[in-house]
């Protein structure tokens, strides 16, 4: 019994420690535009809600818990680059890179 307790225990610190740290919601970027980042499909699709680019899909990814990778595009030039996101607390921390060497990042803010 006590076993099944702490296993029980161990497996909702688990979930917890994943669902603290979600994606999914809106953020305010670097711009300023609000960004909403919800599933689609197996992934995580990025999508600006307002600013000069409202509606325009800018991303999709994949991952869990505070560490997601894919694709962003920069909204201005449309190119696209290999991205990565990673989540803390209020905080996403989004970076894009070409060649895995010249990258750009910025800071988000959770609204």
């Amino acid at each position: 019994m006590r076993t099944l307790i702490i296993a029980a225990a161990l497996a909702l610190s688990a979930i917890s420690a994943q669902a603290a740290e979600p994606i999914e919601g809106k953020w305010k970027t670097a711009s300023g535009a609000t960004a909403e980042i919800a599933p689609c499909g197996g992934s995580f699709c990025v999508t600006l809600r307002s600013g000069k680019h409202n509606g325009k899909q800018i991303g999709k990814m994949a991952g869990s818990g505070d560490s997601y990778s894919g694709e962003i595009t920069d909204p201005d030039n449309d190119k696209t680059y290999s991205g990565s996101g990673t989540v803390s607390g209020n905080s996403l921390k989004m970076k894009g890179c070409v060649l895995a060497v010249l990258c750009k990042s910025q800071t988000w803010t959770r609204l």
